[in-house]
C-alpha cells in the first residue's frame, strides 16, 4: 500500500482548509518515514496538533496504538485546520480526505 507511482489526490474538503504544502508534507512522511518502515493499511490515520505554534502531524498505527509516531513541521499552526485527516489507498490511486467524507 501507499506505493509511489500511483496517482495522488486530496478532496476538496481538504483543499479547503489545508495549504498544498501542507498535503505535500503529509504525502513525504509516507514517502520517507513510514514506507518500508511500519506495515502501511489502506486507511491511515493523522491528527494534527500544535507544539509552541507550529504544526505537528501524528501518524497512528490503527492496529498497534504503541506505534505513533509525531513529525513537526515548520508551517504556523492554524486553529481552522482540521484535528484529523485520513489516507486512502484504493489499490489504483491515494487520496487525502476527511474523516468526515470517509463514509
Amino acid at each position: 500500500m501507499f506505493q509511489a507511482g500511483y496517482g495522488r489526490y486530496a478532496t476538496y474538503g481538504v483543499i479547503a482548509v489545508l495549504p498544498g504544502e501542507i498535503i505535500d508534507s503529509i504525502w513525504h512522511i509516507i514517502d520517507r518515514n513510514l514506507q518500508g518502515v511500519v506495515p502501511l493499511q489502506n486507511m491511515l490515520n493523522f491528527n494534527l496538533g500544535e507544539k509552541e505554534g507550529k504544526l505537528t502531524i501524528t501518524f497512528t498505527e490503527a492496529d498497534n496504538a504503541a506505534i505513533k509516531i509525531t513529525f513537526d513541521l515548520p508551517y504556523s499552526w492554524n486553529e481552522e485546520f482540521p484535528k484529523e485527516v485520513l489516507a486512502y489507498d484504493d489499490g489504483r490511486s491515494q487520496t487525502i480526505l476527511l474523516p468526515s467524507e470517509a463514509s
